[in-house]
């Protein structure tokens, strides 16, 4: 059993989690389906977790919950648009919201106030009570305030709710989403690894099914001395030896953790966590092991508390600080699209996305800075207290296709395919392959340099050479030259696009085929014969076929002694 397993079992025991057949409402689960969610903790991608959690907490829901799935992101780049509901709200859906999961692969934006503005609608806030659970590792991109949405849908619903599981989240990015827990009665949750998904997932869905909490066993009473000073722990931290302390009010925050210490010195039983530089707590008496993590950056040192003392532990992190700003040209926007690999002496550390101030240990660190399909790499070595802010000139250029059959037709078959190569050629006569899409109109964001566009719609195929410039935008039409073709057969006919002659080997070219009654293609201009085939009777039509223009044709059955093979 994994140790992630075991953190999901051990949450869901602690909690005591019983679903009772009470009178539970419609909710919808929106899982954050962006491109952050590849980023990783503890090496396993978030959407992993994210998966392995929804199994997990879903597999045993209540007869009468009616329980739906959405998610964002998941299909195109860019699109602020790309929301979709996988499994409507309804009874005994633990599965299919697992399988659905499963199928999620992160790539685009986080229109997170559309997605729940969304899933209200779907659950007729307006008219029943209604919850949504908001699972997401990022903020708003999408320019809609979610404090402003929570505040209009708590106005207008019956008694709609929000809860927000932030995963991953910094405490200052968790306040910019907490606003869509509290404005309508809400919790918001933290989670920073798998076992803390979990917990907050299994609590949220026992609000939604009205669980009754278990009784707490009434405390043993205990004298409490009156303490004799405020507190006994105040640690500090810097970056480096004889470097300021880090102050609060900054991008990043402080988290504290401490530890029970184990008969042989090691790191023990968590106890607590807090946060924030200007952190002052009490602990009991005795030894402890603590922990300061700063971003990336961790320090970890034996503490030992004695009563009415203060311990002003100073924690050194050894760690820089970079804010890198990654742009696709000079004097161009920062991309907050772009992906920054992070490797730490060669190991990797996490992928983070736009414009962030990171926090890293100290060393031998190197970036790989992507945007679009280019990439470049930054190496440093850097000393503890150092601070690096510069911009990362990736160099790209956009290049848009806009496919039409004839000039003024335009394409609009999503099935188009387009894939960009290097316009080199190796040995062997292949070049590589750069990227892929499907729909008449894309673009493509690339280093600057020479390509060519293979595409291909049916039976028809077409190369487009180009080159790219570094900042500039380069647009080129695509005309395919071609029409469409429809043909309608009495049954499950076969059918197969041919050339009317043979090549000079004498082979007949097939363009393409399918099976009746109804078979569409896509042919350049020109002439071609249907080959039609069922059993042992065959027909051959010829066709004639003009750029920007559809024909049909309807193949009759054959009259008695028709050819046949």
């Amino acid at each position: 059993m994994t140790m992630f397993k075991r953190a999901m079992l051990g949450a869901i025991a602690a909690l005591g989690l019983a679903f009772p057949a009470l009178s539970a409402e419609r909710a919808i689960i929106v899982l954050d389906g962006s491109g952050s969610m590849w980023a990783q903790i503890d090496g396993k991608a978030r959407i992993t977790i994210a998966r392995e959690t929804l199994a997990s907490v879903l597999a045993d829901l209540p007869d009468d919950l009616e329980l739906g799935f959405m998610t964002y992101g998941h299909r195109k780049k860019g699109d602020c648009g790309d929301i979709e509901m996988l499994v409507e709200p309804a009874v005994g859906t633990g599965a299919a919201i697992a399988k659905a999961a499963d199928s999620i692969n992160p790539k685009g934006m986080t229109p997170i106030s559309d997605a729940v503005k969304l899933a209200a609608e779907d659950l007729r806030y307006t008219e029943e009570k209604a919850t949504v659970i908001l699972i997401t590792d990022g903020l708003e991109t999408c320019e809609v305030d979610p404090c402003q949405l929570a505040s209009e849908l708590e106005k207008q619903g019956v008694d709609f709710t929000t809860h927000v599981l932030g995963f991953g989240l910094s405490d200052e990015e968790g306040q910019q989403v907490a606003c869509l827990a509290e404005n309508t009665g809400g919790q918001y949750l933290s989670a920073a690894d798998g076992a803390g998904l979990v917990d907050a997932l299994t609590k949220t869905v026992a609000q939604v099914v009205q669980a009754e909490p278990k009784p707490e066993p009434e405390p043993a009473p205990k004298p409490e001395p009156a303490p004799k000073v405020e507190y006994n722990f105040a640690p500090t931290a810097s970056l480096s030896e004889g470097g300021p302390d880090i102050e609060d009010g900054g991008p990043l925050n402080l988290t504290w953790q401490w530890f029970k210490v184990n008969p042989d010195g090691t790191k023990g039983e968590w106890i607590d966590t807090d946060y924030y530089a200007r952190f002052k707590g009490t602990l009991e008496p005795g030894d402890y092991i603590v922990t300061v993590e700063y971003g990336y950056a961790t320090a970890e040192q034996p503490v030992t508390i004695v009563a009415d003392k203060v311990n002003d532990t100073h924690f050194i992190l050894n760690a820089a600080v970079f804010k890198l700003h990654p742009k696709s040209s000079e004097g161009a926007e920062v991309n907050e699209n772009a992906s920054i690999g992070i490797r730490h002496n060669s190991e990797n550390v996490t992928t983070q996305y736009g414009d962030k101030v990171l926090v890293l240990p100290a060393g031998k660190l190197d970036f790989d800075v992507t945007i679009g399909e280019a990439t470049v790499t930054r190496s440093y070595t850097v000393k503890a207290g150092e601070t690096i802010d510069e911009d990362v000139i990736v160099g790209t250029g956009l290049v848009f296709f806009k496919a039409e059959y004839a000039p003024g037709v335009k394409v609009e078959d999503n099935d188009l395919y387009m894939e960009i190569f290097d316009a080199k050629v190796a040995l062997d006569g292949t070049r590589s392959s750069i990227a892929y899409g499907y729909d008449g109109e894309q673009d493509f964001e690339l280093a600057p340099g020479d390509y060519v566009m293979d595409y291909k719609l049916d039976g028809t195929t077409g190369q487009i050479p180009f080159s790219v410039a570094t900042g500039e935008r380069t647009d080129i039409p695509v005309v395919l030259d071609a029409g469409v073709l429809a043909v309608t057969t009495p049954s499950d006919d076969y059918v197969e696009f041919r050339s009317p002659t043979k090549d000079i080997a004498g082979n007949i070219t097939s363009f393409d085929y399918g099976y009746g009654p109804n078979v569409q293609t896509t042919l350049k201009a020109g002439d071609y014969i249907v080959f039609s085939e069922k059993g042992d009777v065959e027909s051959e039509t010829p066709v004639t076929i003009k750029a920007g223009e559809r024909f049909e044709l309807t193949i009759t059955p054959p009259k008695a002694g028709g050819k046949k093979k």
